[in-house]
């Protein structure tokens, strides 16, 4: 069984690719179970045709402690016999949103969820945040295989960069490892070119370049993956595509983050950063 959590920055499309690629590995046979770590609860909804399913959070709350808890209480089946689980988080403005994660992982590993016969279970996790209880699935050594979605956009590569500094404190203490960048492309200039050089510099590689194409979100308004939606249409083809070669991946590595200026000197290389022109005077002054 292997533990993948999927990262990057808020709203990059982190759901909609996890949920897609899940789809596309159990299009392959695969048997998946999704865990998602996002208070929002939108983790599960395009393989249960589900507006959100009740969290474990939720269910904790109304009933007064997970004890009470029963594993069909939260765990519900969906598009190819595929496990959906939603951690929840508290009331807004009160408590840590953290404690949801721990809180559901610990109750699916003492209920048996955790099953034999799984091939994969993804963690969809919010944002881009790797500390605290949010980076329970690498900083506990349950996902040891860590994929980031990012794009060609300047605050996409910076959480991805910002990302990989997390996985880097963690791999040196357990089995964590950056498997891949996903570019979810925005359709920047020269993305492609862009994202395969930041991966580059981060010792790794960009597992699969995802075209943007309305065609997921015509799915989505259907609480549907495209793989469902629509089989025969390219962008399907697409997350099939993504879901066998993070199948076939053995390139797992522990990462090597830029410094900020690193990463900047990326960024105006390939024109996504202009170079103040005040800066630049001043640099062939002192070089003067």
């Amino acid at each position: 069984m292997r533990q993948v959590a999927i990262y990057g920055k808020g709203g990059i499309g982190k759901s909609t690719t996890t949920q897609n690629t899940v789809a596309g590995l159990a299009y392959l046979g695969k048997k998946v179970m999704i865990i998602g770590c996002d208070p929002k609860a939108d983790s599960t909804r395009l393989i249960l045709h589900a507006k959100a399913q009740n969290t474990v959070m939720d269910l904790v709350r109304e009933k007064g402690t997970v004890e009470d808890l029963e594993l069909d209480d939260v765990l519900k089946v969906g598009y190819g016999d595929t496990k959906c689980v939603e951690s929840g988080g508290p009331e807004p403005g009160v408590g840590c949103a953290g404690r949801g994660v721990i809180t559901a992982i610990n109750f699916l590993e003492e209920n048996g969820a955790y099953t034999d016969d799984l091939d994969f279970v993804f963690y969809d996790v919010l944002g881009d945040v790797v500390c605290g209880g949010f980076a329970m699935p690498i900083r506990e050594g349950k996902a040891e295989e860590i994929y980031i979605v990012c794009s060609g956009e300047m605050m996409a590569m910076y959480a991805a960069n910002n990302i990989a500094k997390g996985i880097l404190k963690y791999a040196s203490s357990g089995k964590v490892r950056l498997a891949g960048l996903i570019c979810n492309a925005r359709k920047t200039d020269k993305e492609f070119e862009l994202v395969s050089a930041l991966a580059a510099k981060l010792s790794t590689q960009m597992i699969h370049f995802v075209p943007r194409d309305n065609q997921v979100q015509r799915a989505e308004m259907r609480r549907m993956t495209v793989i469902e939606y629509s089989p025969e249409h390219p962008q399907a083809q697409e997350y099939r595509t993504l879901a066998q070669k993070i199948s076939d991946n053995k390139m797992l590595v522990v990462p090597t983050p830029l410094e900020m200026e690193e990463l900047e000197d990326l960024l105006m290389e390939f024109g996504v950063m202009e170079v103040d022109e005040e800066e630049n005077v001043g640099k062939a002054e002192t070089s003067a």
